[in-house]
């Protein structure tokens, strides 16, 4: 029998799932999929704030999407997480996970105690007193993670792995379509946007910024003085248009290019930091994702601010569709799906 996982995005505003069968396979098959908004308050950036609400819309959920497995993985990426260059000596990986606490106190805003830590190699090298392991150090804030696996647990559902969202996000846009050289992956979410560099399919680099489609929406109703709703109906219209008809639009479209400009500046700026410490290394092209990689003419606008090629990735490339879903609908949520896809087929890896 077909064993199955079920990868969670908990959004800020939403839960989205898939269920993928035969995970490590090469290419395993998406079997279903559901998305639920969540309760306003009950989740901010990815951490569930509310785990009894978020139980009860998970359990929902499932009722919803037909999930036949309760075992899932989640994502971490928030700014609770933190991805950071580290060289230690070599060894193997499970001792180096061993002695992280040891050696990176410096590096954590918090306590070690306090913090859930991994270590991702990406290279070996000779250093000064002998080999080395170059690569990424990650830790999370042990309450935000033990928070959203207690929303789980309390519907009935078993975590079975916490992942970084960017590593999730680079499996199913970079390393299974085997994206060559050295590639920017954006994902633009409600409320981060994660930035990872990846060279021939490896993970060289990892940011988090603190902002997402859901500062622009918020600008809008501010400024315009208007309902959420209606800002976030505005901006879907809108997006970065370069005319419009009335007064108004004018004004929302002005509050749209300032808003954006100030992500596309970060990154545009962190994409320069990694080739200017990197060298010879050079990024040859973005590929973005998530629900504000959606936003018109954002794309066009990372391009050019950039001076790179950008492509709307597709994380569906790399799975097979079970006949018994809508693949017209599926690929018109693409973007939106990527992290719980991402998630999933970690599981086999």
């Amino acid at each position: 029998m077909a064993s199955s996982v079920v990868g969670i995005d908990i959004g800020s505003s939403s839960l989205r799932a898939v269920e993928l069968i035969d995970a490590a396979k090469a290419r395993p098959t998406l079997v279903r999929y559901a998305e639920l908004p969540l309760p306003e308050g009950a989740a901010s950036r990815g951490e569930v704030l509310e785990p009894n609400t978020v139980a009860s819309a998970l359990k929902r959920l499932w009722s919803l999407g037909g999930f036949k497995s309760k075992n899932v993985v989640l994502g971490m990426g928030n700014q609770r997480v933190l991805a950071r260059d580290l060289t230690v000596p070599k060894m193997s990986i499970e001792r180096i996970r061993e002695s992280l606490p040891f050696q990176v106190q410096e590096m954590l805003p918090v306590p070690v105690a306090d913090a859930l830590l991994d270590f991702y190699p990406v290279s070996e090298s000779v250093g000064e007193s002998g080999p080395v392991v170059n690569g990424l150090l990650v830790a999370a804030i042990k309450e935000a993670v033990l928070g959203n696996v207690r929303a789980t647990r309390l519907a009935g559902l078993t975590t079975v792995d916490v992942d970084l969202i960017p590593f999730a996000l680079s499996r199913v846009l970079v390393s299974r379509p085997k994206v060559a050289g050295t590639v920017a992956l954006v994902e633009i979410g409600s409320d981060t946007t994660c930035v990872l560099v990846a060279r021939e399919g490896v993970p060289q680099f990892v940011r988090i910024i603190p902002t997402g489609g859901n500062d622009l929406t918020e600008a809008l109703h501010v400024e315009l003085e208007i309902e959420v709703g209606e800002a976030e109906r505005i901006k879907r219209r809108l997006g970065l248009a370069s005319e419009v008809a009335t007064v108004e639009d004018h004004r929302a479209v002005e509050i749209i290019y300032r808003v954006t400009s100030e992500l596309l500046n970060s990154l545009r700026n962190t994409i320069n930091y990694y080739v200017n410490t990197r060298q010879p290394d050079v990024v040859g092209q973005v590929i973005v994702t998530g629900g504000g990689a959606t936003l018109h003419g954002l794309p066009e606008a990372l391009a050019e601010m950039t001076r790179l090629p950008v492509v709307v990735g597709d994380p569906l490339s790399s799975f097979a569709l079970s006949r018994t879903l809508k693949a017209d609908d599926l690929r018109m949520r693409r973007s939106g799906l990527s992290v719980a896809l991402g998630l999933a087929v970690g599981s086999g890896s």
